[in-house]
């Protein structure tokens, strides 16, 4: 296979960003995630690649659950600050404010337009992340009219 040309191809998806979270036994742990998709209506499914030796699918894979707020396009920075591990200072995480979520309590950014809560129904681990299949529990609204931040429209890649 042509490497070169398997990383383009695979960075034209369009991926859009989110902040995942997770909480177990009172620790937090959160990240910016790309690999993302809604999979099911009924019931309400979506899949996510976890990085398999992250923080975040540690407490994802103690919990069973977690929170997905969907990043705002004029939000970049919220993206890149989660790129790094996240603590609870106060009221705020990575340097924004939350709130538990009301079925997880995995932490939900108040300055995401979106948000929703997922507790995992299956996962595929295989290669260097895990696909986890999870039902959509609750959600909120903080901005419809935002739109997401899209991963092509910020300049990085991750993919490939």
């Amino acid at each position: 296979m042509d490497e070169q040309a398997k990383k383009v191809a695979l960075r034209k998806l369009t991926y859009g960003l989110y902040v995942v979270t997770a909480i177990a036994d009172g620790e937090v742990a959160a990240g910016t995630v790309s690999w993302l998709s809604q999979a099911s209506f009924n019931p309400p499914l979506i899949m996510a690649g976890i990085k398999a030796d992250s923080h975040l699918h540690a407490r994802i894979a103690q919990s069973g659950a977690f929170a997905v707020s969907v990043i705002g396009e004029e939000q970049k920075e919220m993206a890149r600050a989660f790129f790094r591990a996240s603590e609870i200072v106060g009221d705020r995480i990575g340097g924004y404010a939350f709130d538990p979520g009301p079925e997880t309590g995995a932490p939900v950014l108040l300055d995401a337009p979106v948000w929703f809560e997922a507790r995992i129904r299956h996962t595929y681990a295989e290669g260097d992340h895990t696909v986890c299949i999870a039902e959509v529990v609750s959600a909120g609204v903080h901005d419809a009219d935002a739109s997401p931040l899209v991963l092509g429209n910020t300049g990085w890649s991750y993919g490939g």
